[in-house]
């Protein structure tokens, strides 16, 4: 009840007046039946802006962090994800992915819309990076299609660190035309076809987003330029 307030007369009507998002290929999005919206992700705004323009109700994936939040600022985030029925994922240990792949097909199987970001974290530079191949398992495992999704304008909106977004930009939001991997069907367990199926689901991506393309996980990239900056920190001091 509260994800349909607050898309229908909370937040839904307030993003699209301040944002006024341009839709394109929303009748890629099927009626009724479960189906995997599949976005690159470049901002905290994406979150809502999506959801705010679909006629159905979607549920994302959305790591842990967002609802354990501390301060005033975390504990309205986490209240929102709870509140809106999104599902945290714990992204650390080795059963990181499978338990996130379990709770995929639980949406699925109810027939839902889920939404994930296949880049596993957010670009940190506004480019598209390399997929991970939970996005392939769950469409296998479910036998749905996946839907690309291309949000555009959003990291000049509102880039890494700042919170309160940039007004007067607008934003837009491209769905393409449906994946359809039945021809794998019986293939989830074989890496060869999850990392083809996920590689194919971001070159749409990156065909509609228009975003330089790095074939390395966001996380390495993150991790070794962190790193980078440590050493030049321990060496200036």
């Amino acid at each position: 009840m509260f994800y349909q307030l607050l898309k229908h007369v909370l937040l839904g009507p307030l993003l699209r007046l301040l944002f006024r998002p341009r839709i394109e290929g929303l009748e890629n999005i099927p009626e009724e039946g479960p189906a995997i919206v599949a976005g690159n992700h470049l901002s905290f705004s994406d979150h809502f802006l999506m959801p705010a323009i679909l006629r159905r109700r979607i549920t994302f994936l959305a790591k842990a962090e967002y609802f354990t939040g501390r301060g005033p600022k975390g504990r309205l985030t986490a209240a929102f994800f709870r509140s809106a029925g999104q599902i945290p994922v714990d992204r650390s240990g080795k059963e990181a992915g499978a338990a996130a792949i379990r709770e995929g097909l639980g949406v699925l199987a109810k027939g839902e819309l889920l939404g994930i970001y296949p880049e596993g974290t957010r670009s940190h530079d506004g480019r598209l990076y390399k997929g991970k191949v939970g996005v392939a398992a769950m469409a296998l495992g479910a036998g749905v299609p996946v839907i690309p999704c291309a949000m555009v304008g959003t990291f000049e909106l509102q880039p890494p660190g700042k919170v309160v977004p940039r007004f007067g930009r607008r934003v837009t939001i491209r769905f393409g035309s449906p994946l359809d991997f039945s021809r794998y069907a019986g293939m989830e367990g074989e890496k060869a076809v999850l990392r083809a199926i996920t590689d194919e689901i971001m070159y749409k991506i990156h065909a509609l987003s228009g975003q330089e393309y790095v074939d390395r996980y966001a996380s390495d990239v993150k991790a070794e330029e962190e790193e980078a900056r440590r050493r030049t920190r321990r060496r200036t001091a």
